[in-house]
């Protein structure tokens, strides 16, 4: 009966076996295609010293090659979704490049005072009997409220004139708003508020691209409700 000769094969192909050779782990661990030819190397030593009285299993050896085939398709597959995704991303960023000087409606609850109107939205989910909007100041003092009445849904457009609600003209500057809905008498979620702004410059980065947008900060794209 024949048997393995271990002086047949290489040291530094018994160190790559045992796990002892750094370079070859390396190699191994780079890419799917470096494992390919280390399993090769592998298979061609190991056919050339088998027993011819105990071959090597056909099935076994078509199935590790058929997983290592597997191994470097996902690999092909994750470079090519990772160019797709920068490609993707390289279009949303010239999307948003045409945005800037733009206004727009994405959610928030402030709203900036200036010659005398306060542009800001509603974006209403649920058909609503009655919608209330109540306009803060900077200390937290109430200081208008309005009553929008019964809303369909849909996004609202609304503007604030300044106007508080003892008939004194309100101080140009931030304040902050609440949206309340109810519906025969209870309260509901049906009806959220939107911040108003103009798009000033374009980001991108971990989170993806992002809008800066006046009184407002950074906004991301798909969270923009309306652009006027």
């Amino acid at each position: 009966m024949s048997t393995i000769n271990a002086n047949t094969v290489s040291a530094s192909l018994l160190a790559a076996m045992n796990g002892t050779s750094s370079s070859s782990s390396s190699s191994s661990t780079s890419s799917a295609a470096a494992a390919q030819n280390q399993f090769m190397t592998l298979l061609v030593t190991q056919m050339q010293n088998q027993d011819p009285l105990n071959p090597m299993d056909n099935s076994q050896m078509t199935s590790q090659l058929a997983q290592l085939s597997t191994v470097s398709g996902i690999d092909t597959l994750n470079t090519t979704l990772q160019s797709l995704v920068s490609s993707s991303q390289s279009n949303q960023t010239l999307q948003a490049a045409s945005m800037i000087g733009q206004n727009v409606l994405t959610p928030g609850n402030t709203m900036t005072l200036a010659n005398g109107t306060a542009p800001f939205g509603l974006n209403v989910t649920t058909a609503s009997g009655d919608v209330k909007v109540t306009i803060q100041n900077s200390s937290g003092q109430t200081v208008d409220t309005l009553d929008m009445g019964a809303q369909k849904v849909g996004t609202i457009p609304v503007a604030w004139n300044g106007v508080t609600s003892s008939g004194a003209t309100a101080p140009a500057g931030q304040y902050t708003f609440t949206v309340s809905a109810t519906t025969d008498g209870q309260s509901t979620s049906g009806a959220t508020g939107l911040s108003y702004g103009e798009v000033q410059s374009v980001t991108t980065g971990a989170s993806g691209v992002m809008l800066n947008v006046a009184n407002i900060g950074a906004v991301s794209l798909a969270s923009v409700v309306e652009i006027f």
